[in-house]
């Protein structure tokens, strides 16, 4: 427990350094999987969480009709995100709140989809963390999630693997697998990984959609 505080201690101190240049930095190179991944949301139902909101960079993809709800484990930005919300006049963002993804403070089958863009391979405990969008999710619903996911092979793996120690101090991570979302959902055996699509640039970044195994959305 004390090592799981401790890394959401060093969390919050890289998102307070990186809140105010956030947007200019990873606007341009994320906006391809902010706005797939919303269009996905929005095509599995109505209510959607959004772990991870960040500064709120998806939060204007999503389509008018969508009740969202953000949360984030950094107040710092929850802070540009919500100045966001009122500046451009997010009309569909029901709340934005600080909250931690291993323990959300939402009733069981709240939401109709729930979204973790590039934030899942940041979170201590992310079984932990998708356990919580399962338990959140009604049924039907889907998890879908956008990230740099690696499968460890070849000459990429290694590279990702020997990035891994400089790219945390900028708030990412290279040497995630994504086995272990697949590996997730195996286990608990109500999911399946209905899709994988690459994103920009290159198919770089990828997002993966988790679905209910035997339910109808």
């Amino acid at each position: 427990m004390s090592e799981l505080r401790n890394r959401a201690e060093d969390q919050q101190k890289i998102y307070q350094r990186w809140a105010p240049v956030y947007d200019r930095v990873y606007r341009g190179i994320l906006r391809d999987g902010h706005r797939k991944l919303a269009a996905l949301a929005a095509a599995a139902g109505t209510d959607i969480l959004e772990i991870g909101v960040g500064t709120g960079l998806t939060l204007g993809h999503y389509p008018g009709r969508c009740r969202v709800t953000g949360i984030d484990i950094s107040q710092h930005m929850i802070a540009r995100a919500r100045a966001k919300v009122q500046r451009e006049k997010l009309e569909h963002v029901q709340a934005l709140e600080v909250m931690d993804a291993h323990a959300l403070n939402f009733a069981d089958q709240s939401f109709d989809a729930v979204c973790l863009p590039f934030v899942i391979t940041l979170i201590p405990e992310p079984e932990r963390a998708l356990d919580e969008c399962a338990r959140v999710l009604r049924p039907g619903g889907e998890i879908i999630l956008a990230s740099k996911l690696g499968d460890g092979a070849g000459l990429q793996g290694a590279i990702e693997a020997a990035v891994a120690p400089l790219v945390r101090h900028i708030g990412w991570s290279s040497a995630f697998r994504i086995h272990r979302i697949l590996a997730w959902a195996d286990r608990r055996g109500d999911f399946s990984a209905t899709d994988i699509l690459p994103v920009f640039p290159n198919g770089f970044f990828k997002i993966v959609r988790l679905k209910q195994r035997g339910l109808s959305a």
